[in-house]
């Protein structure tokens, strides 16, 4: 299953908000430490709400722990970076891939451009700089799920995407 990292998070309503996604989509986290600030529940419950006890999440103490992890699980490591080589929408994810977003105010360092097996970015208009750290793991997280056939329960009383049309009206 793929599994979303966060590097050095710097916000906990961002990191919050992410761990809720994961719980909602049936993904794992992975927080690589240090953060800038307590990784605790309590740093969590505003935007993570009463989803946190229904998150998987695993703690690194550092990224070496986290890449000797990964490697020892044989994951590939797909960095979403600004400066990423290609557009995630035109790369081919893996069901077993780890994403990860870097910290919100630095990204990562080079070590982890070095260890990443490819680094995507998401396409934005000329001038813009980047999108919220949330925001960019939600877009290219869903990407990499509807590539991989990994979305929970399609049946679960949504209506099909075909149908939602009927429902438009101009």
């Amino acid at each position: 299953m793929l599994r979303l990292a966060l590097y050095q998070p710097d916000i906990p309503q961002n990191a919050g908000t992410m761990i809720r996604m994961a719980a909602c989509l049936g993904i794992a986290v992975d927080i690589v430490e240090p953060a800038a600030f307590d990784v605790s529940d309590r740093h969590f419950r505003r935007s993570g709400m009463d989803y946190l006890e229904r998150a998987s999440v695993t703690r690194h103490d550092s990224f070496a722990a986290f890449e000797a992890w990964r490697q020892g699980n044989g994951r590939r490591l797909i960095l979403v970076e600004t400066d990423g080589t290609i557009a995630h929408v035109d790369f081919t994810f893996a069901a077993d891939d780890i994403l990860m977003v870097g910290r919100e105010s630095a990204g990562v360092l080079p070590n982890v451009y070095e260890a990443a097996d490819a680094v995507v970015n998401i396409p934005m208009r000329a001038g813009l700089r980047s999108l919220n750290v949330a925001l960019a793991a939600a877009i290219v997280m869903g990407e990499a799920l509807r590539q991989t056939g990994g979305f929970a329960d399609r049946d679960n009383g949504c209506p099909a995407v075909e149908n939602a049309n009927d429902r438009i009206r101009s």
